[in-house]
């Protein structure tokens, strides 16, 4: 059977310190921030997901978005390199949680960098962002590491976003969803489907069809629903103000063996 385990992290004391790179800086309201990302992680355990909350690292104000720091394809956990300095501190706890699951760990070295944000894994298809945080160097340690278990990896250039999944995600089915404004090659993907709203572009696959959403993407959601997929809905409002969707907030584990 899959596993649905997701990894977690709560937001930091220093979360609105936070990096932005694409967007204008905003206050953000940290009790708002704790509010909504716990009413993210029980929407994950009301969906049948198992969360795992990983250690906190209050000294890195971006730790919350604790899917940058590993990448997991089938058992094997990739620990990444973050192309923002003030972000490596980050991976020793998420290192520790993938361990205790029983994953065997590898690493990206320098000089590759490598953010799990700019990897979009579908079925054994791995594309990967290459852009502001990823490298090509750490493009090429994560084909080496995951192309030898089956993997296929395609890189995809990145300009207009932080990161890959800031552009584009994919529905169950495979067909990837994009902002075009944001998007900068649409045709590298066999099935694309074009939405309304930047953030329409964020889902998670909770399973059957069942899609975790930002409550920001309305038209998204009705157009999702339409197709007959049931958007879950969830305010992540003042992560949005530091490029945050629902993806980078938890590490979602499908492939673990049992």
């Amino acid at each position: 059977m899959p596993s649905k385990k997701a990894l977690v992290r709560r937001p930091g004391p220093r979360l609105a310190e936070g990096l932005v790179t694409h967007i204008e800086r905003e206050p953000v309201d940290h009790a708002l921030a704790v509010e909504q990302w716990d009413a993210y992680v029980e929407a994950l355990r009301a969906h049948g997901w198992e969360t795992l909350e990983v250690d906190p690292a209050d000294d890195c104000p971006d730790s919350v978005f604790v899917e940058d720091a590993v990448v997991v394809y089938r058992n094997v956990a990739l620990i990444t390199r973050p192309g923002a300095g003030s972000r490596r501190a980050e991976t020793a706890g998420v290192e520790e949680a993938v361990a205790r699951l029983g994953c065997s760990v590898n690493w990206i070295w320098e000089p590759g960098t490598l953010e799990g944000g700019d990897v979009l894994k579908i079925g054994d298809t791995i594309y990967v962002g290459r852009g502001g945080r990823t490298n090509a160097a750490g493009v090429q340690q994560l084909r080496a590491v995951f192309e030898p278990l089956g993997a296929r990896v395609v890189a995809v250039p990145v300009s207009k976003v932080l990161h890959l999944k800031s552009a584009v995600t994919a529905l169950p089915d495979g067909t990837v969803l994009g902002h075009i404004p944001m998007t900068d090659v649409p045709s590298l993907f066999p099935r694309f489907l074009p939405v309304p709203e930047e953030s329409g572009a964020h889902v998670v696959l909770l399973g059957g069809d069942k899609l975790l959403m930002a409550a920001s993407a309305p038209k998204t959601a009705d157009l999702l629903a339409d197709l007959g997929h049931e958007p879950v809905l969830v305010d992540i409002g003042e992560f949005e103000k530091l490029e945050g969707c629902v993806t980078c907030l938890s590490v979602r584990l499908r492939e673990l063996y049992a």
